[in-house]
């Protein structure tokens, strides 16, 4: 009796554990804190459009969108952000731009930034940043055709 319970059980289980990996692989794709899974290490996607500097958010001002939460420094941004998340969010997930161009995935800092073309790109830190610079249009070339592959492993 157990085990025919068990044998028709386990196929709605696997389905469920594989359903929930998937959900968290697409949860991933967002360069996210470990604890409270804040993307942009809390600051605000679009203050670096609107203010041209990186911004703290506030935890008034959050938004969940791709698996993390956003914070923004005004519930203007929060709201402007919520309209059309793909225009202010960082290229690549978050993840540092040098890196995807390289074929791996790293943490960004959020004062190591630069809007190209109307999108945000992170990196490593200023002197990854520096190295990036140096070939904009080759490391986004490069980081647009590694993204899906690693985004995919994510």
């Amino acid at each position: 009796m157990f085990t025919t319970r068990f044998a028709r059980a386990a196929p709605l289980a696997l389905t469920v554990l594989l359903l929930a990996a998937v959900a968290g692989a697409a949860e991933n794709r967002i360069n996210k804190t470990f604890l409270g899974g804040l993307a942009l290490d809390g600051y605000d996607p679009v203050a670096y459009f609107e203010e041209g500097r990186p911004v703290p958010g506030s935890k008034a001002f959050t938004h969940a969108w791709s698996g993390a939460t956003w914070r923004f420094a005004s519930a203007a941004h929060r709201d402007a952000f919520a309209a059309a998340p793909e225009r202010y969010a960082p290229q690549y997930g978050g993840f540092c731009a040098w890196a995807v161009a390289h074929g791996y995935t790293a943490d960004v800092d959020p004062e190591a930034w630069k809007i190209v073309d109307g999108k945000l790109y992170l990196n490593y830190d200023k002197e990854v940043q520096a190295k990036w610079e140096a070939d904009v249009p080759g490391h986004i070339q490069s980081a647009d055709a590694n993204w899906p592959a690693l985004a995919a492993k994510k």
